[in-house]
């Protein structure tokens, strides 16, 4: 089944916490935390979404390369303009799933579009 969420004018956590409740199948009477639901969940409008606050500038996102000194940090401006809006989007709803095997899998039904 498909479960379209409109980003217009919403702010990028709602999104991405109504995005995690159906990926990890929270919104359903039959939800067992073992189980992934087979939804796949549409986001649309995700160029059109709001950032509120300073998030833009203040917001960082590290990254390590595993070797000494290979630590990287760059603000949400910076990675929206190299990888776009939907690397973002697609963090923040993985920051909110279960941090176990079906992480991986429950990401996998998710489908951004502009």
């Amino acid at each position: 089944m498909k479960y379209i969420i409109d980003a217009k004018d919403k702010s990028l956590g709602r999104v991405a916490s109504e995005a995690a409740v159906v990926l990890s199948g929270k919104n359903i009477p039959s939800y067992a935390p073992n189980k992934i639901p087979d939804y796949q969940v549409v986001i649309t409008n995700v160029s059109k979404m709001k950032i509120t606050g300073n998030k833009l500038k203040g917001k960082k996102y590290i990254r390590h390369s595993g070797y000494p000194g290979g630590q990287k940090v760059e603000s949400m401006e910076e990675i929206i303009k190299k990888k776009g809006i939907e690397y973002v989007l697609r963090q923040a709803v993985s920051g909110m799933l279960p941090k176990n095997k079906l992480r991986k899998r429950m990401m996998s039904n998710i489908i951004i579009s502009q």
